[in-house]
């Protein structure tokens, strides 16, 4: 009876950790996707000094959610997104609103997966 029940502690652990981990997930790429929005309605109005505040508060904020995620993510994926911030930094800088919003588009779909990908669900388990 000890063992059944230390068994379903531990599960109900574990399927608990799996919703906070994919609440906290989905919370932080709906402030970075969010973000991304207003960075992007700032250059299709070309102004790029608010486009390059935007850019760094996106930066900040990245570096303030994701401290926490190596530990449930892929570091590719990571990389991955680091290195779309860098671009998307660049772009900027040189006002090249074209390629800038391409950039933002891909880190959009790259952050919008990243729960997807984690979620605690039959499809993720089999």
């Amino acid at each position: 009876m000890r063992l059944l029940l230390s068994l379903l502690i531990i599960l109900i652990s574990i399927v608990g950790l799996g919703f906070w981990t994919t609440h906290s997930l989905q919370s932080s790429t709906d402030q970075l996707s969010q973000e991304i929005n207003m960075l992007v309605r700032a250059i299709e109005q070309e102004g790029w000094e608010t486009a390059l505040e935007h850019t760094a508060k996106m930066e900040k904020n990245w570096a303030q959610s994701a401290r926490w995620w190596p530990v449930f993510l892929d570091h590719q994926e990571m990389d991955n997104i680091e290195f779309s911030l860098a671009k998307v930094k660049a772009y900027v800088s040189s006002h090249n609103q074209a390629l800038a919003l391409g950039q933002l588009e891909e880190l959009k779909l790259m952050l919008k997966h990243i729960p997807e990908k984690e979620a605690l669900n039959i499809k993720n388990i089999l």
